[in-house]
């Protein structure tokens, strides 16, 4: 039903004090209570700086074109979830982990590299279902390349049991996980797999 490929595992960093004997090292205070969402990542080593030079905690959830329409457009390919599910769903489970979502659709190419472009200084990762411009769009794969983020390709049905033109991919070759025919729980899947990515 579905299927996840191409996953790219971060080697971890050696921490610039690696080595190192400190003493008498002064006991730090506990960071304050609206930064606790985010501190357990902070202290993993396996996590890129955005362009910005600074930590994120967002993950941007893109949606192409047509998928506002979702719940009404041929339902027994595409299901009876709508978008506002989609994202109500993604919400949750992303607060579950400490991070914030940036979620939009837009049924146009430009909108869609407009938001890639913008992820690229203030997000952590980006979660993409590039619907009918997956197929077509490079654009979106030099954008997601600029991008040098973490970046999940979704799909609600599994493209490789569709029509021929829908087995390429323009988005794919810069995914770092491609998952495909889990319905609306891939965007879901999608989240625990960033979390656990970006914590390497």
């Amino acid at each position: 039903m579905w299927a996840v490929a191409r996953f790219t595992v971060l080697g971890a960093r050696r921490p610039p004090y690696a080595g190192m004997r400190i003493r008498h090292a002064p006991a730090l205070s506990p960071p304050p209570h609206h930064f606790l969402g985010s501190s357990r990542r902070l202290a993993l080593s396996g996590r890129s700086l955005c362009h910005t030079g600074f930590m994120s905690d967002t993950i941007f959830v893109l949606n192409g074109p047509n998928l506002n329409l979702l719940g009404q457009r041929r339902p027994e390919v595409y299901g009876y979830t709508t978008l506002h599910d989609i994202e109500r769903m993604v919400r949750e489970r992303a607060a579950d982990h400490g991070f914030d979502v940036e979620f939009m659709q837009s049924n146009h190419e430009g909108a869609l590299v407009d938001e890639i472009q913008r992820a690229r200084t203030r997000g952590a990762a980006i979660i993409i279902n590039p619907a009918a411009y997956t197929h077509t769009s490079v654009a979106l794969h030099d954008a997601l390349e600029a991008a040098e983020l973490p970046v999940v390709e979704v799909h609600l049905s599994n493209v490789h049991r569709r029509e021929q033109f829908r087995h390429h991919s323009f988005v794919s070759p810069q995914a770092t996980a491609v998952i495909a025919g889990a319905g609306a729980y891939g965007y879901v899947m999608a989240v625990d797999f960033l979390a656990q990515h970006l914590a390497e």
